[in-house]
């Protein structure tokens, strides 16, 4: 049975089907994926608070669950699995300070220190996206979070933030190739 992949979109978000997010949930649906792509409560400052009970109880995000989280998503993603065990997550420019601006420190994601070795211990597989060139996440935020996690670490081009494009194969490639292939082998 193929885990169910549950998309985490970032904060200012009013609605969760931006940019690439309807494609990349279309293919997962192609290959056979259950989904779970909704718009998470508090959108728009994205708090922890607020965001850790919805994938808990609400969502009920589990150990056959992935976790795709986009910016703060792939944030709460991590802080997720700090807690809870789930099957993997893929990290979308995701970072782990507050980046000392006023709407991530409110979101409450960098209150306490990280626990590394949980999110590690917690999922079988973790993967990182990111961007050569992201305008909003410095380098050495990514950088820091491969060094801590060990994941499968993708680095694109030119790609910023991930704003631009109505689609995402990258990460589409990674997920068939680490979950179809495993999924067919158990069959």
């Amino acid at each position: 049975m193929k885990p169910r992949i549950i998309y985490i979109h970032g904060n200012q978000a009013t609605h969760w089907s931006f940019p690439w997010a309807p494609s990349l949930k279309a293919e997962f649906e192609k290959l056979g994926f259950s989904t779970f792509f909704e718009t998470f409560p508090d959108s728009v400052i994205a708090r922890a608070k607020y965001w850790l009970p919805f994938l808990e109880k609400h969502i009920q995000a589990g150990e056959d669950d992935i976790l795709v989280g986009w910016s703060s998503g792939g944030t709460a993603a991590m802080r997720y699995a700090e807690t809870h065990k789930i099957k993997g997550s893929v990290l979308i420019s995701p970072s782990y300070t507050d980046l000392d601006d006023d709407l991530e420190k409110q979101s409450g994601w960098y209150k306490t220190p990280w626990d590394w070795e949980a999110i590690k211990k917690n999922q079988e597989q973790i993967a990182l996206f990111y961007a050569d060139n992201d305008p909003f996440i410095p380098q050495a935020e990514f950088e820091t979070i491969a060094e801590k996690l060990q994941p499968k670490v993708v680095k694109i081009p030119g790609a910023g933030h991930f704003l631009g494009q109505g689609t995402f194969p990258q990460v589409v490639q990674y997920v068939q190739e680490t979950y179809v292939g495993a999924d067919k082998m158990e069959a």
